[in-house]
């Protein structure tokens, strides 16, 4: 079986968990297309607190919470690969029983999967929005060597975060208060695996370029000039394929700030 076969198998996997579906509003009615958002690593369906009331006029809007994080299940022999984070999604896609193709929005590492999701259910997605997408090439494939240190650095800072549990826990407790929205980003005993595992599995070691080179629909890439996770080097990769359009956010970070939230909103056609 060839690989491209192997990936569209796993993200049909019948047994995938079901996961939480932290809200689904809007105009049922679908005067414009549904919209599925896929938050990132260590947070919730509160990532989108901020883009949800400008697109919810106009359009239905479903928010579903990843594997291990938020209200969804955290199976205890999960790995929290890219397959399985895919196959979870793509379960719960099909028992919204969607009847036409939505636009699909993935923050951070939700990103990742929706690229994932978008080159194996093609069909489906009539439009991908990737909001700070964390894109990491292998540091043995990049010629530049000030983004192969940029790359190193933020590999290196990872596998310590990964290596000392007490110390990131303690840390991300320190930073989500002084962030301006709740659960946005929650590193806990809880979701402890699902973090490490997904950072190690998704993030570090991702195939994001490949899979978007799949993608057929429109491809809107929006991040925040000050995003302390972009590798400028390697997202200028993304910015040169087929069918992408960016926009970047003037003081603007990895978070969707108020400021951000208008221009996914915008980029989602709302």
């Amino acid at each position: 079986m060839s690989r491209l076969s192997d990936l569209f198998e796993a993200a049909h996997d019948p047994r995938a968990p079901l996961l939480h579906v932290a809200f689904d509003t809007g105009d049922h009615g679908q005067p414009g297309p549904v919209v599925v958002m896929i938050h990132g690593i260590a947070s919730s369906a509160a990532t989108f607190v901020f883009v949800r009331p400008l697109v919810e006029p106009g359009h239905r809007v479903i928010a579903i919470e990843l594997l291990g994080f938020g209200g969804s299940p955290a199976p205890e022999n999960a790995e929290y690969t890219l397959e399985e984070h895919v196959a979870a999604i793509a379960r719960t896609i099909r028992e919204l029983e969607l009847d036409r193709p939505f636009v699909l929005v993935g923050h951070s590492l939700g990103t990742l999967i929706a690229a994932r999701y978008a080159a194996t259910h093609g069909d489906r997605v009539s439009k991908l929005v990737l909001v700070s997408p964390p894109v990491y090439l292998s540091p043995d494939e990049i010629g530049d060597p000030r983004v192969r240190g940029a790359v190193g650095g933020y590999l290196q800072a990872y596998r310590f975060f990964r290596a000392n549990k007490d110390f990131t826990i303690a840390h991300a407790a320190v930073v989500s208060k002084l962030l301006p929205v709740k659960h946005v980003m929650e590193i806990t005993e809880q979701n402890w695996t699902a973090f490490v595992k997904s950072l190690e599995h998704c993030i570090e070691s991702q195939t994001v370029i490949s899979d978007l080179a799949r993608v057929e629909s429109p491809i809107e890439v929006v991040y925040g000039r000050f995003d302390e996770f972009l590798v400028p080097g390697n997202l200028a990769i993304i910015e040169r394929m087929r069918g992408v359009t960016t926009h970047v956010v003037n003081a603007s970070d990895h978070m969707i700030r108020k400021p951000m939230a208008r221009v996914v909103a915008a980029a989602i056609g709302a």
